[in-house]
This record gives C-alpha cells, structure tokens and sequence, in this order.
C-alpha cells in the first residue's frame, strides 16, 4: 500500500504542476482536487481488493464490485465539487487531473495487488 500511496501522492503532484504550467495558480489548484479524488477512490479500492486476491472467486468478485463501487462514487464526488466551485475553478481542468491520475492508476493497479 506504501507503494500505491507514493505514486498516487506523485501523480497528483504532476496533474497539479502541469495545469499550473499550463493554465495557473487556479487551475493548478483544479487539477490538484480532481487528482486527489481519484487517488484516493483507487486506494480505497485497491484496500478493499487486496485481502481478497486469494479468495473464492466470490469473495473477490464482491470486493471488486465494492472497489468499483468506490470509483463510481468518487466520480458523484467530482461531479459534486465540480458544481460547487463551478465560478471558482475551472471544471475541465479538475476533470483533467481526476482522468489523468485515476487512469494511470488504473493500468497500474495488478502492481500494487501483489
């Protein structure tokens, strides 16, 4: 879990230094939330996977249904702030952090299950 604690913290450094590079202060900021949000839905999926993996394929199944549980309502979470903050932050750029950063992760995830 260290291991998927620091790459998530790194990505979520990134997306907010490119939109700072690219966009500025606020759209650093942006990039910053989104990509916080979705570091931390996939470390709650990956927590709740990770004791399951050698399971009964039903117990793994249920856990996995729970992790992608957990993405879905990070995305209700996005699409809440992204309302809340809609003349404060740019939404495209929170959304930009958020996909860019729960991507990564995404792809990475088999990594972090052993």
């Amino acid at each position: 879990m260290r291991k998927l604690v620091l790459v998530a913290a790194g990505l979520e450094l990134l997306a907010g230094a490119i939109a700072f590079a690219l966009g500025g202060v606020v759209a650093g900021a942006a990039a910053l939330i989104g990509a916080s949000i979705a570091a931390g839905a996939q470390i709650v999926a990956v927590a709740m996977l990770r004791p399951a993996m050698q399971e009964r394929i039903g117990v793994f199944q249920q856990r996995w249904v729970l992790g992608m549980a957990a993405r879905f309502a990070s995305f209700l979470a996005l699409a809440a702030v992204m309302v809340a903050t809609r003349a404060a932050l740019p939404p495209a750029w929170m959304a930009a952090g958020y996909i860019g950063t729960l991507l990564v992760l995404l792809f990475a995830e088999t990594q972090f299950l052993a």
